[in-house]
This record gives C-alpha cells, structure tokens and sequence, in this order.
C-alpha cells in the first residue's frame, strides 16, 4: 500500500509551501496525496502565484470539496500515515486546537490527532500574541508539529524558491520521506 498523504491548504498567505510539497511529493511513487483546499486558500493562490485550484489537484492524486464532511478523510477508518497543513492560517490552527470541525479540513486535522498520527501544521503569522502561543503549546501538547516556515541562510539561497524549498525540505523529512536534493547544515 502507498503512503498516504494528506495535504491541506488553507487562505494564509504562503500558498506556495503547499504547492512545493505537492511538487515534490507527485515525484515519489511510494506516496498517494489527499488535498484539501480552502475556498480562502483557492484565492490566496490565485492572488500570490495566480494558479486556479484545479492545477493544485492536478498536483495530488486524489482531491476533495472542503465541505465534504462526510469523505473517507473524516473518518478514522480510513488509513493515512500524515497530515500537513500548510500554509496553515491562525483561524485553521485555532480551529483544529478547539476540534472545531466545520469543515473537512479541519476535521481531517482532528482526525488525524484523535488516531495518533502525524500532523504536521505549516503556521503563517507573525508576529503572534500569547493567545497564538497557547494555541500552538496546546496543539503540541496534543501530539501535533507547529512548523512555521522559517528561512535558513546557511544553505546560501540565491531565490525565493530555495528559501521556500528549505521550509519544504524540512517538512518532508518529519514525513520521514527526506528530499535527495536537500540542503543540509554542513560547517
């Protein structure tokens, strides 16, 4: 069976870290993506890199409507390995910290924590307040990953795309599924 994948994108700015993990995961064969994508996450695509959503599901192997509460992703029954959000939105993050499930984002996210499996959240915001800092605590403390996107300037990035490819890089190897052409810390 393949490594099931679950990728999901909310309407934080940043949609291009979503985009690259999609990228990037569609060259593995040993991985089946699952997307799901905001109705704020399609516009803030098309806004920042001005892609529609049909060419992100063109990216996964499998998409759904984020109102599809009732898919085979709101259910524990149904076999993932992971979870990523990203980018992940404060409103997403809060909403996943709470279990409240209006949507299937969401609840794929509550999901994937009530069965003790890998949620990896891909935070957009700064700077945050103490409420942000609780939730992420919280979302920790839960079992999750809080992994802003941060940039690291070792690796001598020449573009956008490198600093972004780090941030993503960095995502797949806590999928345990690490990027050949990875930069790595090497004094």
């Amino acid at each position: 069976m393949k490594r099931r994948i679950v990728v999901g994108m909310s309407g934080a700015s940043g949609s291009i870290y979503g985009l690259r993990i999609l990228e990037k995961l569609k060259k593995r064969e040993e991985v089946e993506t699952h997307l799901i994508l905001t109705r704020s996450a399609e516009r803030t695509m098309y806004l920042e890199t001005k892609k529609l959503a049909a060419e992100a599901k063109e990216l996964a192997d499998h998409s759904y409507p984020v109102e599809d509460i009732g898919c085979k992703l709101a259910s524990g029954s149904f076999p993932v390995e992971a979870m990523v959000v990203a980018p992940c939105s404060i409103h997403t993050m809060s909403a996943i910290a709470m279990g409240i499930s209006s949507n299937l984002l969401v609840r794929a996210a509550d999901v994937t924590l009530k069965e003790r499996r890998k949620l990896i959240l891909m935070v957009r915001e700064t700077p945050l307040h103490v409420g942000h800092l609780r939730t992420m605590v919280s979302l920790a403390e839960m079992g999750a990953i809080v992994a802003p996107p941060v940039a690291a300037f070792y690796t001598n990035p020449m573009t956008v795309l490198d600093i972004v490819d780090h941030s993503v890089d960095r995502v797949l190897d806590l999928l345990g599924l690490p990027a050949e052409d990875a930069k790595r810390w090497e004094p």
